[in-house]
């Protein structure tokens, strides 16, 4: 699998803060040429938030782009759509009897161990992080660094993926130290932010990322 070098992350608790709809925010993301997107929802799966899954699940699908689903396999399935697993999540195996061999898992990592131990799961791509320190998690995990990306890259042949407090002044740091793909959530959505702000935003991170290819 080849990862679009920026991956989205509509969070929905970011975006319940700044006061923007979901699908909105899904549009504008999609239009300012984003390739991956991953819908991203830690509550519970009520009907109302299945509505939003399904309606981005098909402007994803029009734009496309890969649509993932974190932790929901049963989601995933449902909607066609690729699915992010973190360690305490389905393991990529069983979930892989759910979605079959055809959607795009990914798998979380947050250290070498993890890295290593990944290595024989059924996964397209993998994630690394937090890189650096992150307000996206409550209690997140120990922060890895540029040094140790750039050492644990050599330990994977899959395309990875870095999280955790990337912003556009530190992304190419991280893309030079290994990363094939940059996962954003805090500096993805501006202040305020609005259907308009985001589409910019999205934009702008496209511009930098191809312009300063690392």
């Amino acid at each position: 699998m080849k990862l679009p070098v920026l991956y989205p992350i509509l969070d929905t608790a970011t975006l319940d803060q700044c006061q923007l709809d979901w699908v909105s925010a899904a549009e504008a993301i999609l239009e300012g040429g984003a390739k991956i997107l991953q819908f991203r929802h830690k509550g519970p799966f009520t009907r109302r938030v299945f509505w939003a899954a399904e309606q981005i699940a098909a402007l994803c699908e029009r734009a496309g782009a890969v649509y993932v689903i974190d932790d929901r396999a049963d989601i995933a399935r449902v909607l066609n759509a690729g699915l992010h697993l973190g360690q305490d999540d389905l393991p990529p195996r069983e979930a892989r009897k759910i979605l079959g061999d055809d959607a795009v898992v990914g798998f979380s990592t947050h250290s070498e161990e993890q890295l290593r131990a990944a290595a024989n799961e059924p996964v397209d791509y993998l994630a690394l992080g937090p890189i650096f320190a992150t307000r996206s998690k409550a209690r997140p995990d120990p922060v890895v660094g540029l040094e140790n990306l750039a050492r644990w890259r050599t330990l994977t042949d899959r395309p990875l993926v870095a999280i955790g407090g990337i912003t556009r002044e530190n992304a190419q740091d991280v893309l030079r130290a290994g990363a094939d793909s940059v996962a954003v959530i805090a500096d993805l959505y501006p202040i305020p932010c609005t259907r308009l702000s985001l589409r910019a935003r999205i934009e702008e991170w496209l511009q930098l990322l191809r312009s300063n290819p690392a």
